[in-house]
């Protein structure tokens, strides 16, 4: 018994070693995940504003949501996720501008910082931001939104211009409601789902244009691109005279459209097609370099 006894006391020493190191390492998994949270800091800014105020935020990395709020305040939340980065904001006159500030060594992640803006709903927003992505709801002011790799949501705004300029990133609109629309994207898809008024511009490089909609009821829609395609599903109720062309690519209408007598680019066959549905209340011009355009029924 003696013998079992100095057998089993190495056994529990080890076991107690064992839980030692367990322990250790528990305590360095823990103090980095303290460290890892006491870094990323909440920083928010107040403001009473007058009817002319307006909003600039300019964000290198991370996320700009704007959110409606009340008539003549503005709530600015900044989750800065490290000691790299820092948020500079001003107020001068009706102008709240709000800059992250990367410090030495700082990079997507630790130079990271969202956003989160509550604004009365005409305020006019100018916003940035370098990987985004960009969200904004529910407003009625002039949106001026972009970046190079940023996406950017709108959703659910009405009576406001609306200006997006992305480099790569992908761009969607939906529940747009008489808007003047202007939207630029070298490689970026843009996405319109439900989107009218009297303006509606799209130009894009090598990225897809996609709509869905009726086209409104008096509007001027462009769809442009170089090498990406064009593809545009029409609702039952449209009234739209449609003209488009693809210089070496191909078109294609599976909407019956009644023949106009004149067209906007010469009759080439499987190049371009024009027509109208309805009482041809809105124009539709779809334009394309060497990608396809279709046309569908929804």
């Amino acid at each position: 018994m003696f013998n079992r006894t100095e057998q089993a006391g190495p056994v529990r020493t080890k076991g107690m070693a064992s839980m030692q190191r367990s322990t250790i390492a528990g305590l360095v998994v823990a103090a980095c995940l303290v460290t890892g949270a006491a870094s990323e800091t909440r920083k928010e800014f107040r403001f009473t504003v007058g009817p002319k105020a307006n909003i600039v935020v300019d964000n290198e990395y991370g996320a700009i949501t704007v959110k409606p709020g009340s008539s003549n305040q503005v709530l600015v939340v900044a989750i800065v996720h490290s000691d790299k980065v820092e948020v500079d904001s001003s107020h001068e006159g009706d102008r709240l501008e709000f800059e992250s500030h990367l410090l030495k060594g700082a990079d997507s992640q630790t130079g990271r910082v969202d956003y989160e803006v509550t604004a009365p709903a005409n305020v006019p927003l100018n916003l940035t931001s370098g990987s985004g992505p960009i969200s904004v709801e529910r407003m009625q002011s002039d949106l001026t939104l972009g970046g190079a790799d940023a996406e950017v949501d709108v959703r659910n705004v009405s009576h406001c211009h609306v200006h997006v300029k992305t480099m790569r990133g992908k761009i969607t609109l939906s529940d747009v409601r008489d808007g003047h629309i202007e939207i630029s994207s070298i490689s970026g898809e843009v996405h319109l789902k439900s989107v009218t008024g009297p303006h509606v511009q799209v130009d894009s490089g090598t990225g897809n244009v996609f709509y869905d909609g009726n086209f409104g009821s008096s509007g001027s829609y462009t769809f442009t691109t170089h090498t990406g395609d064009i593809e545009a599903v029409v609702a039952s109720d449209a009234s739209a005279d449609f003209s488009a062309r693809s210089m070496q690519g191909s078109v294609k209408s599976e909407v019956q459209l009644k023949p106009k007598e004149h067209s906007r680019f010469p009759t080439e066959l499987g190049r371009s097609f024009f027509g109208t549905v309805g009482k041809a209340a809105s124009e539709v011009v779809l334009k394309s370099i060497s990608g396809t355009i279709r046309l569908k029924q929804r």
